[in-house]
């Protein structure tokens, strides 16, 4: 019933930026703008599917489970744009047609928010190809959680990644920060009390 609702949420930041591109209002540094864009797009989802279980758990609204595999698609589609942009405007020397893979290799290696960020993106990888029903039925339900567990590894990287590209002011990576820990420590709790019903 909210699909439509949340499609077209998740469709607005892609929406403003094409808007700002047409109007011009990309600011001064465009490619800079919409890199900070998705890249934080991309968090920002990351912990909206975080927040599913959380609130499904605490609300006993079962049907929010539905929307999370659309929110962890969203990310990993804002998180692509953000990853090409960097590696196109980076490591393509001379058009497309040479790019240059010892200089992002040297990226991952020397600047640590970079490393962080490519972590992030490759485990969304694996995330993203098995988000479907077929892919539960092939691995099973409990290796396809073990497996989507990768998701809060995901959610560290990104926010170490975003701590570590600030240079001055740390506040928001920090909330996503402690948003991450939050939703965390409430599935810990959660899987606890579930284990202490079943003991009793």
């Amino acid at each position: 019933m909210f699909k439509p609702v949340v499609w077209i949420l998740c469709l607005a930041p892609l929406g403003f930026l094409i808007y700002d591109g047409f109007t011009d209002n990309l600011t001064a540094n465009p490619i800079e703008k919409v890199t900070n864009t998705t890249g934080i797009w991309t968090l920002r989802l990351i912990v909206a599917t975080l927040a599913i279980t959380p609130l499904r758990g605490l609300t006993g609204v079962n049907p929010l489970v539905n929307y999370r595999r659309l929110l962890g698609l969203f990310a990993f589609f804002y998180g692509s744009i953000h990853f090409i942009i960097y590696v196109v405007t980076t490591f393509f020397v001379g058009g497309f047609s040479e790019f240059d893979a010892s200089g992002l290799g040297a990226d991952l290696v020397k600047r640590p928010y970079i490393t962080a960020g490519f972590t992030a993106f490759v485990l969304m990888i694996p995330l993203a190809v098995t988000s479907t029903t077929g892919w539960i039925r092939r691995l099973g339900g409990k290796r396809w959680n073990l497996l989507h567990r990768l998701v809060y590894i995901t959610a560290l990287a990104g926010v170490l990644h975003y701590f570590w590209k600030v240079k001055l002011d740390a506040t928001y990576p920090v909330y996503y920060g402690l948003a991450v820990a939050l939703f965390l420590g409430i599935r810990v709790w959660i899987a606890y009390s579930k284990t202490q019903l079943r003991k009793s």
